[in-house]
């Protein structure tokens, strides 16, 4: 086990390996986009980690909530910068898909970590 508790969380590490897969992809963008779309993409695909380990580090739940939700709505913003991607023809049907099932992927694991720590909020 690592010393840092979010080295320990699938979402973490699943968010990771999203911008790793992010980035290469990116590379084919037009590099009229470098300050358009793929600015917005990469600061987004990094607030997920980044903030997934923010939360993680903090003393209460109530804290390590407000974070996840931080990195939920990072997560949302990807998904529409991809759709704009793919719908503008900058994105293909292929690495679209890819991008898209991480995303997902990302989605349910985070919404399943907030669940548990709401409830623990809560009772």
């Amino acid at each position: 086990m690592s010393g840092r508790p979010h080295k320990n969380l699938e979402v973490w590490k699943e968010s990771i390996e999203l911008v790793q897969v992010l980035y290469k992809i990116l590379k084919n963008f037009p590099i009229e986009e470098k300050y358009g779309i793929i600015s917005q993409l990469k600061r987004a695909a990094i607030s997920v980690p980044s903030n997934i380990s923010e939360g993680a580090a903090r003393k209460t739940d109530k804290e390590m909530y407000q974070f996840l939700s931080i990195a939920a709505g990072s997560l949302s913003e990807i998904d529409t910068l991809l759709e704009i991607s793919k719908r503008l023809e900058l994105l293909n049907d292929d690495d679209h898909k890819v991008l898209f099932e991480k995303v997902e992927k990302i989605d349910a694991l985070l919404r399943g970590l907030m669940k548990r720590i709401k409830t623990k909020i809560n009772s």
